[in-house]
């Protein structure tokens, strides 16, 4: 009896025990405590980001759900003890970091293609903004990139007391959320203390989307940094708009930056440290690639600038013997050139050195104006490693000058007259219609030219490049060696890594796709289309899928949407060289059966025009609601396996 009674007391005990735990719980999950009251306006900011961010969809925030209540509350408690509005702004540029949603790398869907409406926006973008909208609206305004930095550069200590920056961000009829998401990353990866504005110009522009502009700037420029001019009575171009924004800005260095870009972790220390130890110095950043189809974000390699005589940037290789050891990675490195779109200088040193010339037309010939004009005038440009921006690289130009002239031969001719002395000749024969043009008045670069004491052109070819070869003379030697031209673009990567051989065979058939061209000296001929045949696992439809996403028919061509001469995508893919670059090349697919294979650029799955031996591949909408499953493949492993 007393066995039972103390089985029914610990039954007891255990059940209040269980009680008291689950109240004390549900006590301590409640949020009972009253409101604080943060002493700061900008809490209300605060506030409003976080509504704004529990409106957002899946594809714009994290996985992570909504921000809590209690996160905020924890927040404003540590904020309640700043009573004064400049020492809240200390504290809120982390917090805010912190609440900011993240978004993963680009989704290999975001690309595709399911209806007749996204095929349009996809067209529509690439004919107005020359790169993928459709991609770029889902990523939404903020997403995380790599990190492409060498390992040392996350080691560095910098300063305290680096100068203020202002950025001059010039656009016109640029896409809204690429827009957006270039102000963004500057807002959010740059330290509040340094960054004092980002003046953003609108060189009028006329897209119905940008009306909505400064209503969706606010909602991103939570700590007012963002200032909005407009050329109102006529479009200015590039050239001219940089210089009036630059005209406008207070900080103490200007950093310019193209409106299709994400800056990178840490990105602006650098370049900073530089110029607060040489006031002199044009600091580049690295230029890393933002594919223009797919917004994947790739590393580029350590390159210098340089020109031709047809006055063209080029991408030279660095010096033979820069990089034997890890800090080396670390640079600067200078360069002759710079590619223009992206860099940092003194704000001061900009106007004294006489900005840009404002003679020069829209685009064009900017770029190695100013460097030839640095280096010749006491200054330098000099590559910052540890700085990397991202940047949108669009396959053309999706706008020309409001006149239809040609900008660049104008402004080469300009810059040429003024700073290439005897050697102008040389471009002159490399652009003989030049000759012709009117380049308008130098007088007042001429002017500068003399004020400033500058070097000849002659020097700067013997002391900044003296790598560049001179028409009818000997190849001239950098420190003994000749020095290489790159054998790639920034964007190239010549290693083949092949991860997976198979056939393509169509769902519940026989067919596999087949390539029908001729072999011309032992070669498939490029431009060959494809068409499904009987499977007998030969040559022409064994295919290597490469760790970069591309299917090469027999280690030989790649498998490519191909666009037609209007710069849409055709109907018909095609087998053409690799170029490596992904985009076109680039192909996924989920390694089942039944699997739909769409290309990341042109968005469209792979499709067999019926059932039929001999029946041609094209590129069609991803619907699953085909009843014959016509995009529906299976990836058979191959004998033939490397």
């Amino acid at each position: 009896m007393s066995t039972k009674r103390s089985f029914l007391f610990g039954i007891t005990v255990a059940s209040l025990t269980w009680t008291i735990s689950l109240y004390l719980y549900w006590k301590l999950t409640q949020n009972t405590e009253p409101p604080v009251t943060v002493i700061s306006p900008a809490a209300d900011k605060l506030q409003q980001r976080k509504q704004e961010f529990n409106a957002l969809d899946g594809n714009q925030r994290s996985s992570g759900g909504k921000i809590q209540d209690k996160d905020y509350d924890f927040f404003a408690q540590k904020l309640q003890m700043y009573k004064k509005e400049k020492k809240f702004r200390k504290i809120s540029r982390k917090l805010i970091e912190e609440m900011r949603p993240m978004v993963p790398e680009v989704k290999d869907e975001f690309g595709m293609v399911r209806s007749s409406k996204d095929q349009f926006v996809r067209d529509q973008g690439y004919k107005k903004h020359a790169f993928n909208i459709l991609v770029s609206n889902q990523l939404g305004v903020n997403r995380d990139i790599p990190d492409t930095r060498h390992k040392l550069c996350s080691q560095q200590d910098y300063p305290d007391d680096l100068p203020s920056i202002s950025i001059v961000m010039c656009f016109y009829n640029e896409h809204l959320m690429t827009l957006l998401r270039s102000v963004n990353s500057v807002l959010v990866r740059t330290p509040e203390k340094l960054l004092k504005e980002i003046v953003l110009v609108d060189d009028h522009s006329n897209l119905e989307d940008l009306k909505q502009l400064d209503e969706e700037m606010r909602k991103i420029d939570v700590q007012g940094k963002v200032r909005m001019l407009r050329n109102s009575d006529q479009r200015e171009g590039l050239i001219r708009s940089r210089v009036i924004g630059s005209r406008h800005a207070t900080g103490d260095v200007l950093i310019f930056l193209d409106s299709h870009i994400e800056v990178n972790r840490d990105w602006a220390e650098p370049l900073l440290a530089v110029i607060k130890a040489n006031s002199s110095i044009l600091a580049m950043p690295v230029i890393d690639i933002i594919n223009s189809d797919t917004f994947n974000y790739s590393s580029s390699p350590l390159v210098r600038g340089g020109f031709n005589w047809g006055l063209h940037f080029k991408w030279d290789n660095l010096p033979e013997g820069s990089l034997k050891q890890d800090t080396d990675f670390l640079g600067p490195f200078d360069s002759p050139t710079m590619a223009g779109g992206l860099f940092a200088v003194d704000r001061k040193f900009f106007r004294d050195m006489g900005e840009y010339d404002m003679g020069m037309d829209i685009w064009g010939g900017e770029n190695l104006e100013i460097s030839f004009r640095t280096w010749q005038c006491g200054g330098a440009i000099q590559l910052i490693p540890c700085s990397r921006v991202g940047h949108v690289f669009r396959k053309r130009r999706p706008y020309g000058s409001p006149e239809g002239t040609d900008t660049m031969i104008r402004n080469s001719l300009r810059l040429g007259h003024v700073w290439m002395d005897e050697y102008l000749k040389y471009f002159l024969q490399q652009q003989p219609t030049a000759r012709n043009v009117d380049y308008g008045d130098i007088g007042e670069r001429k002017a500068l030219r003399e004020r400033l004491k500058c070097h000849p052109f002659k020097w700067y070819l013997e002391n900044i490049y003296p790598e560049m070869e001179i028409p009818g003379e000997s190849r001239k030697k950098f420190k003994g060696k000749s020095l290489p031209q790159p054998n790639f673009e920034p964007w190239h990567s010549r290693k083949r890594n092949y991860i997976s051989s198979f056939t393509i065979r169509l769902t519940n058939s026989t067919l596999c796709v087949t390539n029908t061209g001729e072999k011309v000296k032992g070669f498939w001929k490029r431009g060959s289309t494809l068409q499904v045949m009987p499977c007998l696992r030969m040559q022409t439809q064994v295919w290597y899928e490469t760790d970069k996403h591309e299917l090469i028919l027999g280690q030989l061509l790649c498998l490519e949407a191909s666009t037609s001469a209007s710069g849409h995508f055709a109907e018909t893919p095609v087998l053409n060289k690799c170029h490596e670059m992904g985009g076109d090349q680039e192909w996924k697919h989920q390694r089942t059966k039944s699997t739909p294979i769409y290309n990341l650029a042109a968005g469209l799955c792979l499709s067999a025009k019926s059932v039929t031996k001999g029946a041609p591949i094209t590129m069609s909408i991803c619907s699953a609601s085909n009843e014959e499953n016509l995009n529906a493949w299976d990836l058979v492993t191959s004998p033939l396996a490397t």
